[in-house]
């Protein structure tokens, strides 16, 4: 931190305590706190600048030298010419081998036998259906938001009930 040694950092806050008063104190350092913040966040944003213009750069010479080294092993590798078959000639139109061989099916495979039912169970009853839940309705105070700001008249307020608190 700025070479602020603890016992320094403990002077600047009792300091800051006598003059900014102990009732402004709080906002003050929220204020500090969102100000650093603020700083902190433009000085990252700084950097991630300067590193992805570095990173670019870093890029343009990688692709340059690679781009070299891979010229340099092209021209090193090259066959001379005339040395490959010539592969543009005419495909044969039959195959002497079937690529999918199609092997006929003599017989399906038998399927298991149906189990039983359980003696005394009648299979023809279903289990009785659920009923369908209704729709949740709205609250009543969300539901009338008028009727409960409404303020009361003369008439209402001279038939409610008065409590004797005092």
């Amino acid at each position: 931190m700025f070479g602020i040694d603890s016992s320094e950092l403990l002077v600047i806050a009792v300091v800051a305590l006598l003059v900014i008063g102990p009732k402004d104190l709080p906002r003050a350092m929220r204020w500090l706190g969102q100000w650093t913040g603020k700083a902190r966040a433009m000085s990252r944003h700084l950097r991630s600048g300067f590193d992805a213009m570095m990173r670019e750069s870093e890029l343009e010479e990688m692709q340059k030298l690679w781009a070299a080294q891979n010229d340099a092993i092209m021209k090193a590798s090259a066959l001379p010419e005339n040395s490959l078959p010539n592969l543009a000639g005419p495909f044969p139109t039959e195959t002497s081998y079937d690529a999918w061989p199609i092997t006929p099916v003599d017989e399906a495979p038998a399927l298991p036998e149906p189990m039983a039912p359980e003696p005394g169970v009648d299979l023809a009853k279903a289990p009785p259906a659920k009923p369908k839940r209704k729709p949740r309705s709205k609250p009543a105070a969300a539901a009338k938001p008028a009727a409960a700001a409404k303020p009361a008249t003369e008439a209402e307020s001279a038939t409610a009930p008065q409590s004797d608190a005092a």
